[in-house]
């Protein structure tokens, strides 16, 4: 049995149609013989990159047959629901459970629990401390220092000479950010000025948020080179403030998505500086997760990865990785570097 709990609100079947359609392919080795239940936990389920994330769960879970119970739970920004949920499936006794964990190490003691009580449990790409092993049994990150030494790299190459840096990143002090300040920070030299407040501007990776930080920063700067951010969709409604001050948009290093290569497909034979470089945007991320919780509940075969490893998705510059992307037809919110196709990802985003 399939079933999508958003609290204690059921999601309509269209990830239910999504799923059982990849049901069909061939059982991948981490698929083992024992039937397990999983269960996807999400700390935050409320924007399109989740609903896109939640989808590709439910698409690979459904991958193995040996799951005969798959459910997902929405934490909605609440700690304290999150840990709630976390509780509820080990008590109720759920094979693997694989956890979004938003809250950090304010939910490593739930994950612990739910370990001794003898649950596979998997957190992945938000850091919660602990150790593997010991207080769960895997965790699956992401390879957010190599997505800065990427973006690095492609600084370098188009500001040989250095220029004004604007990182944005999401909450305060979040690894995420912090590692791929770290990434950028073994590349570029101090001829590459940063020029926001240490160690990046706070957004929440919320888009109205993102919007007010970075028409404050234009407003504020006088030369801003090129602007890092780790959730490139959010920049897009702020990004026509540079025509208010007379001024084109800047190189753009990023994650990716639809709304944004539309907008630079759109503007960027009136904005002659916008250069725009993304790595993938990670929805897929939660497919390694769920592969190593499957594995481990069932019998299957462990994969080989334990970190998934976003790749360079779009230059417009240099012409090795692929162009700029835009699906004009489908919704701004999809993500075209995920696996899922962008027509399935549009169906998970308008239900």
């Amino acid at each position: 049995m399939l079933s999508y709990l958003k609290g204690s609100i059921a999601i309509t079947a269209s990830l239910l149609a999504l799923s059982c359609g990849a049901a069909l392919a061939e059982t991948p080795s981490w698929c083992g013989p024992n039937e397990a239940s999983l269960a996807l936990l999400d700390g935050f389920g409320g924007n399109s990159w989740r609903l896109v994330t939640t989808a590709s769960g439910a698409a690979e879970a459904a991958l193995c047959p040996s799951i005969t119970d798959y459910q997902y739970a929405d934490g909605q920004g609440n700690t304290q629901k999150a840990i709630s949920d976390i509780k509820s499936f080990a008590a109720k006794g759920t094979s693997a459970i694989v956890v979004f964990g938003d809250a950090g190490p304010a939910v490593l003691p739930a994950l612990k629990a739910a370990f001794a009580a003898g649950s596979v449990v998997v957190p992945y790409r938000v850091d919660v401390g602990g150790e593997a092993g010991k207080d769960y049994t895997k965790f699956i990150g992401s390879s957010f220092k190599d997505d800065g030494v990427s973006w690095g790299n492609w600084i370098k190459g188009i500001l040989p000479d250095g220029g004004n840096v604007l990182f944005l990143s999401g909450p305060a002090g979040n690894s995420q950010g912090l590692d791929e300040l770290a990434g950028m920070k073994t590349v570029l030299d101090d001829k590459y000025k940063f020029i926001n407040p240490e160690p990046f501007d706070v957004t929440n990776w919320d888009p109205s948020l993102t919007q007010q930080v970075l028409s404050a920063e234009i407003a504020k700067n006088e030369k801003i080179d090129v602007i890092v951010s780790d959730f490139g969709p959010s920049l897009v409604g702020a990004l026509p403030v540079f025509k208010k001050f007379n001024r084109s948009i800047p190189a753009i290093a990023t994650s990716d998505g639809n709304s944004l290569g539309c907008f630079w497909t759109d503007n960027v034979k009136d904005n002659p500086d916008f250069k725009l470089f993304t790595v993938a945007t990670g929805n897929d991320n939660v497919r390694l997760a769920e592969q190593w919780a499957v594995a481990s509940a069932t019998g299957g075969t462990l994969p080989t990865e334990e970190i998934f490893k976003a790749p360079v998705f779009e230059d417009s510059v240099s012409g090795k990785q692929s162009a700029v992307q835009c699906r004009a037809d489908l919704p701004g919110s999809i993500y075209l570097s995920a696996v899922m196709p962008g027509d399935d990802q549009a169906k998970a985003v308008t239900k």
